[in-house]
Parts: structure tokens; sequence; C-alpha cells
């Protein structure tokens, strides 16, 4: 029967419509509110946006706006060119490490030459657990060193082979795959939200074959808690058989070896409680108080063309992501693999663990807003990507499948969220800290005293930026920052975050590059501003940029002419909760501090740091 009728025909009814169309696509929240609002008789927000999404524009009565850099050359409405995807015949080397090393990660037989089947949700049966890695016993244990080693086993051209599977994420993080209307524009999964969707579709794949390559269909991966204190260390499972990776770190091995979330690839001198004490506190912030909308927590709006280009990591992406990656990888290897790049990073069995674990934290999010601050924008639900399933098929798997984990067959076990209890407190008291700025800086009246002391005035909206060539992060920098909405509703505060953006961010060479950010940090008497070691467990701490090694290239058809990548990145934090407990919620200005660690921001400038406000909620 012709859809487009069958809608025709339910449109004036919408308790039929709401039975009789098929809404798996949704996320669980949206399910369950059309479903409940239904019973009562009266339509929801949720349901007004898919009818209008199910009207106008699956079936193609509505012309959506697009981004110019992709022309349809058509006046209907086009779904297809709307969305992410990868074009598979474009496969081509990428710089693993731009200008210095090329790779190819491309398999053997081009998948665009392959038949291509569509995702369905497994049947219902009883849901795999995903269990934390240091809680596992030795029979899980084997079994999973055997799926392994049998996955290892498997010749390079079966795309269940280990190097097969660890190339997926290379052929998604150094841009050999451009989109699929494009001749120039790669497909990036990283610093944007596409990063929690893709990495789900990797690791239930993955999943998937090792089960069956032991033929146990129960099997689930395990997850690396390193968000709670017995489970910071690498698991002792990984340090076994063909589980090993030999380009780890090797100081970071043992049980006693606590991972810093917010490494910096240098070894802190902090107790074992200290760094305990700090990774929760840590997880506080990139959870919690900056994790308030969903741009924040999931990264910024990718969307088709040039126009939709963006860089943007969400908090978790940002850290732990980056820096638990780099803390695993090799230092002693030229580019930290294998974790510490993108190209190598999954060649690494602790890589699974390590984004099952983040893919839990994106649930435990989720689940904290009640589902309120979802992503619902059409072009983000219906992306999609390929991967081979356990048949060695290829399989077309589009965002809004994948959202629902009970859907897909698999749960987490559930665990403690000991950061919940972790806010941190400010360094010294607020009233002392702000009544010392104040003084500071009728000190730095003039230019000179501004240079002298490094603190740039930045307080008015028209003059947020550091002209003309951006502000080379070679030491500190301090910024006094306007807020231009200091005095704002009590529905505005709640229905808004205020952020702070650091943008314009360059870095000029591929290379690792990290920075702190602090709000109105005061240091104490002996201390220099090139000794700022306050850490996440102090409230001034709002949050930390980390840049690993990306290696992205564009390129065109075949014969054509080779560009390379050139983009700069934004850097946003959600300050709301900080700038109260700073007690700065009333001032005119804050005072902004970015600290470079281990002399990486040599070769980085940032354009200049403003402030944004931004809708908590979604729905």
């Amino acid at each position: 029967m012709n859809l487009k009728w069958v809608l025709y025909r339910c449109s004036s009814k919408t308790k039929i419509l709401l039975r009789t169309i098929h809404l798996a696509f949704l996320p669980p929240n949206l399910k369950e509110t059309i479903e409940l609002k239904n019973e009562f008789g009266y339509v929801s927000i949720a349901f007004d946006w898919v009818k209008d999404i199910i009207f106008n524009g699956f079936v193609g009565e509505r012309n959506w706006p697009y981004n110019s850099g992709i022309d349809s050359g058509k006046k209907e409405f086009d779904l297809d060119r709307r969305v992410i995807s990868p074009n598979l015949s474009s496969c081509h080397d990428s710089y693993a490490v731009p200008g210095e090393m090329m790779v190819n990660c491309c398999p053997p037989k081009p998948e665009s030459e392959e038949h291509v089947i569509d995702f369905e949700l497994p049947p219902p049966s009883p849901l795999r657990v995903r269990r934390p890695a240091h809680l596992v016993d030795d029979e899980y244990i084997a079994k999973y060193k055997k799926a392994v080693a049998i996955m290892r086993s498997l010749p390079y051209t079966d795309p269940r082979n280990w190097m097969r599977q660890a190339n997926m994420h290379c052929l998604y993080c150094t841009g050999s795959y451009n989109q699929k209307y494009s001749n120039s524009i790669e497909v990036d999964i990283h610093k944007t939200w596409y990063f929690f969707p893709w990495h789900r579709m990797m690791i239930y794949f993955h999943e998937k074959i090792l089960g069956s390559l032991i033929g146990d269909e129960n099997f689930a991966l395990p997850f690396w808690q390193w968000d709670a204190p017995d489970g910071m260390s690498i698991p002792s499972m990984y340090m076994e058989g063909s589980l090993v990776d030999k380009e780890r770190n090797p100081s970071h091995l043992s049980a006693q070896s606590i991972g810093d979330l917010n490494y910096d690839l240098t070894e802190k001198n902090l107790s074992r409680e200290e760094l305990i004490s700090s990774n929760l506190a840590f997880m506080y912030n990139q959870m919690v108080s900056g994790a308030t909308t969903s741009e924040l927590f999931m990264g910024c709006p990718y969307k088709v063309g040039e126009a939709g280009e963006c860089l943007g990591r969400g908090t978790i992406e940002a850290a732990p992501h980056n820096t638990m990656h780099s803390w695993v990888g090799k230092q002693s290897n030229r580019y930290n693999e294998n974790m510490g790049v993108f190209y190598s990073a999954a060649r690494d069995p602790t890589f699974y663990a390590h984004h099952a674990n983040i893919d839990r934290l994106w649930e435990v999010w989720r689940e904290r807003s009640n589902y309120k601050k979802d992503i619902v924008d059409p072009d983000w639900l219906n992306a999609y990507f390929y991967f081979h399933n356990e048949k060695s098929q290829l399989v077309r798997v589009k965002i809004h499948q994948i959202l629902n984990m009970t859907d897909m067959g698999y749960r987490y076990e559930k665990v403690d969220l000991p950061w919940l209890n972790a806010k941190p407190k400010p360094s010294i008291s607020p009233k002392i800290a702000r009544n010392k700025l104040k003084m500071n800086m009728k000190n730095f009246s003039t230019r000179a005293d501004q240079k002298l002391n490094n603190v740039l005035q930045l307080v008015t909206d028209k003059s947020s930026c550091f002209e003309p060539k951006g502000r080379t992060l070679d030491t500190n920098v301090k910024v006094r920052v306007y807020r231009p909405r200091k005095d704002r509703s009590k529905e505005e505060i709640e229905g808004e975050e205020e952020v702070l953006v650091v943008y314009g961010i360059d870095v000029k060479k591929d290379m690792y590059v990290k920075f702190d950010v602090y709000i109105n940090l005061v240091l104490g008497g002996s201390e220099r501003d090139s000794d700022i070691n306050v850490g996440p467990e102090s409230r001034e701490f709002a949050g930390t940029y980390v840049n690993l090694r990306h290696g992205v290239k564009k390129i065109m058809n075949e014969g054509d002419t080779m560009m390379k990548t050139k983009r700069k990145t934004n850097f946003k934090l959600g300050i709301s909760e900080l700038l109260k407990d700073l007690e700065a919620d009333k001032d005119d200005t804050i005072l902004v501090t970015l600290v470079p660690r281990n002399g990486s921001g040599v070769n980085t400038t940032v354009d200049g740091i403003r402030i944004d406000y931004m809708p908590r909620y979604t729905q």
C-alpha cells in the first residue's frame, strides 16, 4: 500500500496515526511521551515534531533549507542530501599526521562494490549485560581472549579481522571518506555530535562479531570504569594473552597506577587519594555542571557541505576521552601509538572497554535529564554509516535506530556514580577572591600594566578578540571578559546556560595540545603564574581543551588536487553553576585564565573569548 496514501487517510485522526505508524526511530522518551499523552487525547510537542517530519520531510511535500555547500539540482526536497553519510567509492590515502605520515586504512575491496543491507533491530531476547572490566571472572576472560585470538587469526580480506575492525576507526577519523555528495569534504566523527552515536555503532558490531566467533550470542564487551576509584587502573585482564598490546605506556600498567582523567603527558605529584579525588571532581564537571546542554555534552552540530562544517568537542570527548587515550598510549613512540593517536587507537583492546564506558556515560547523561536534552534534529537522526556485521554483510545503520540500548539487545550493569557527590569547592573564599580581583584590576588600568602582568582587558561586547592575529598560548593568558546578560530573569536562568566560548583555536601543526581554563583564579602569595597547578578539585577550574593528533586530509576525485584541511576550533564551557558557586553570577566581568600544559601551546593561537547563552533543553 502506498505510504503517502496511508498517511493521508490517517492525518485527520491522531490516535489512529499514533497507533499505526512505527515510531521505533524515536528516542525512548519521545515514544513514551507520545503514547502517554495520546491516551489523554492531546498531542505533545514531540508529536508535532514527528508529524512535521513524517508529512513534510519523509513524504517530500516541504522544501527544508539545507547548506549551500551541496547543490541537489532538484527543486523537491531530497532527504538523503541533507544528512551526513560517507561516499564508499571515495576511500583514499589520508594523513595520520598531516605533512608527516600517510596511511591507507581502506579495505582491500571497495565497499561500494559490496551489497548493502539496512540495519534491523534484533528480535526480543535476554539482554547482553556489559559489566565493569575489573569485576569480570576468569571464565569470562577466557572467552574474551579466545574471541579476540580468533579475530586476530582471520585473514585481512575478512572484514571481521582484528586490523580491519581497528581500521574502521582509522577510516572515519583521518578523513579517508568524503561526504556522499561531495568531492572534497570529508566525513568527520570526532569533535562533533556524531562522536557518541558512531562509536556506539562501532562497538555494537564489534561485540556481535566477537560473540559469533565463539558461538555465544550473549557475549558482551566489558567497560573500563575509570570514573570510579576501583576501576581507575588498566584492568588486569588486558595484561593477558590476546588482550595484550605492546604499545602502551609501561609506567601505567601496574594495578597501583591510577588513570589521570585530566592527563597532560606529565606525571602529577599526587598521592593515590589525591588523584582519585581530583578525578571524581573532574567527572562532576564534565558530566554535571559543564554538561547542561546538548551541544556542551554531545559536541557541535556538524552538517553537510562547507557551510555545515564545525569543530567543537563535547565535555566527555575532550576529557576523559582524549586524556585517557593519551594516558594509555606509549610516549616513546613518535606519535604516542597505539591509543594516543586516532589512526591506531582501535588496535589496542582497551579501546573497546574505554568506549563502552563512554557509551555508558552517554546513557547516564540522557537518563539524568529524563531524555529532555536528546537531539531531535532530523539531519542528525537520519545520518548513516556502514559497518560489517557478524555475517560479514555490509550494513547501513542510521542514528535513530541505535538510540535505545534495550532495542539493540544490551544494557550496562548498574554501578555507583561516586562523582555525583564530588562537587568541587572554591580554593579560597569567593568573597576574598572577588575583592582581590577587583583590587588587581584597578592596578592594571594602563596598557603598560596590563602587558607587564599579562592581563588583557576585554570588557565590552565590541572588543572581545585578540587583534589582529590571535594570541599565541606560549604562556598563561589572563583575560577580563564582559558578561552581556548578568541580570537575567529566574525563568531565563533556569532555561538557558551561560557559556564561556574560547573561539578560533588554531593548532598550527597537527600535534597534542592541552590547556586548562580557570575563572576568577587567585593565586597565593608565594605562587607564580607559571606555577598554576590548581586542579579540577577547585571550583575555579572550568574545563580543559585537549587536541589529539587527528590526521585529516581532504582529497578530490582521482586526478584532482589534494587540499589540506585547515579549520579552527571553538571550545565551549558551561559556567552557570560555577559562577554561582564563586559568587560571581552578578558581576559585570570575570577573569579568565588560559594555562597551556607541557609547553603544548607554542603552536596554538586563540582568536578570542566571549560569553554566549544556550537553551538547556531540546524538548
